[in-house]
């Protein structure tokens, strides 16, 4: 892994050390909800390294960070190299059904998905470079008109029927933003809902792995790991303030 870290630029020592505290708490009140939750599997920390530099997703990956996501295509696929053998990189954000061939190549999973029509998109290009590729299904549990996502669950259930057509996709799970408010109950209403599509998709499709549920960023993360995330999209609390 060494060598990944010879383009490294100089940076200041001092954000280094920061970022490794930044880190450091985040896991520890992860840890702590999981704990208060009483539940008993774990929470992965996803580093969304949107508009910061390839040199920042490095040092996170030095401070023990092996798993990114990248909200826009362009960004992603002018910031990351094809071959990344030390971490994993998912595109989280929407995902134009034109820009599907160019972000294949890099990533790991897609945790946009929003309707059949780019599921199956994607699995055409996937086949084509053969590859395999993650898949979560995004839901717009808040119903806020500036998100994207599945509306209403009949839409998921039409898209899983025809999941066994998808040859080069393997949907993992379910993936949500919470409502742009400080409305506690608001936000905890929304991750529940989720909670409860994938316990409901789960009982109806046991053949399909449905165990993933990606909710919870800076501002809401201890929430959603109350309500079952199993992984947790952190930009700003550990890259700092983006410059935009």
């Amino acid at each position: 892994m060494n060598s990944i870290f010879t383009t490294l630029e100089k940076r200041d020592e001092r954000n280094m050390n920061e970022m490794k505290e930044r880190i450091a708490k985040i896991k520890e009140h992860i840890e702590r909800a999981i704990k208060i939750s009483g539940r008993n599997n774990s929470v992965s920390l996803m580093a969304v390294s949107k508009n910061h530099p390839y040199e920042a997703v490095l040092e996170a990956l030095n401070c023990g960070i092996t798993l990114f996501g990248e909200n826009k295509v362009q960004e992603l696929s002018d910031k990351f190299p094809h071959s990344h053998p030390n971490y994993h990189l998912h595109m989280i954000g929407h995902l134009q059904s034109n820009k599907v061939k160019k972000v294949l190549p890099f990533v790991d999973s897609i945790d946009s998905v929003d309707s059949i029509k780019l599921i199956t998109l994607i699995n055409k290009e996937a086949k084509s470079i053969d590859k395999e590729i993650e898949v979560l299904l995004e839901i717009n549990t808040s119903k806020e008109e500036a998100k994207s996502g599945f509306l209403t669950i009949d839409e998921v259930y039409r898209l899983l029927d025809e999941s066994a057509s998808f040859t080069h996709v393997k949907v993992k799970g379910l993936m949500t933003i919470g409502p742009l408010s400080n409305d506690e109950y608001a936000i905890k209403t929304s991750f529940n809902t989720l909670r409860e599509y994938q316990n409901d998709l789960i009982e109806r499709y046991p053949q399909i792995d449905l165990n993933t549920l990606s909710m919870g960023m800076s501002q809401d993360y201890l929430h959603a790991i109350e309500m079952g995330s199993t992984i947790v999209r952190i930009g700003t609390a550990i890259f700092g303030s983006r410059g935009y």
